[in-house]
């Protein structure tokens, strides 16, 4: 059985500009970041890390052409063969009549399936552990942090001279 525990030596910062700058710092000194946590999304963080663009927009479209061809395949069914009755004087295939039940399940499916998708991805069904760094992350405070599993006590001194360098207000270790 392998361990599955991760050392974390982390630097807790007060503004997101102090934030940034490290980043960069980090990067130009070839410093391998094993995530960095905010309260809020911060602008322009994405591509300073190296973070390539989400491809969860392509799943919503996948789910929405599903919901659509659902939603218009069903309605054809039902109003051509299973149960054709003219409505109103309208034909049994009445295309225009099918477009808002069309819509609402396009959205209804690519927003379910938008949302369980980035639920499995992060790791957030139900019943997931999910261990914190620190409490504060999620009110005022900002992260960098790195996994020092196998570190040398070099190494962990060149991270902490590092984050007194770019001004963190603390840094700590916890094991996740």
């Amino acid at each position: 059985m392998k361990n599955d525990k991760k050392e974390v030596l982390y630097g807790l910062y007060d503004d997101e500009e102090q934030l940034m700058t490290a980043v960069k710092k980090a990067k130009s000194d070839h410093l391998e970041i094993m995530d960095v946590y905010s309260p809020f999304p911060i602008h322009g963080l994405d591509p300073v890390m190296g973070l390539s663009e989400s491809r969860l927009h392509i799943a919503g479209f996948v789910y929405g052409a599903i919901g659509a061809l659902f939603g218009f395949g069903f309605m054809t069914w039902v109003f051509t063969r299973d149960w054709p009755i003219i409505f109103g004087g309208k034909p049994y295939w009445s295309v225009l009549s099918f477009i808002p039940i069309t819509f609402e399940l396009t959205v209804l499916f690519a927003s379910v399936g938008m949302v369980v998708t980035f639920y499995t991805i992060c790791g957030m069904w139900p019943g997931a552990k999910n261990p914190t760094l620190d409490n504060r992350l999620t009110d005022d405070k900002f992260c960098i942090a790195f996994q020092t599993n196998g570190a040398s006590t070099q190494e962990v001194d060149q991270l902490r001279s590092f984050f007194s360098a770019t001004g963190a207000s603390e840094v700590n270790e916890k094991e996740l």
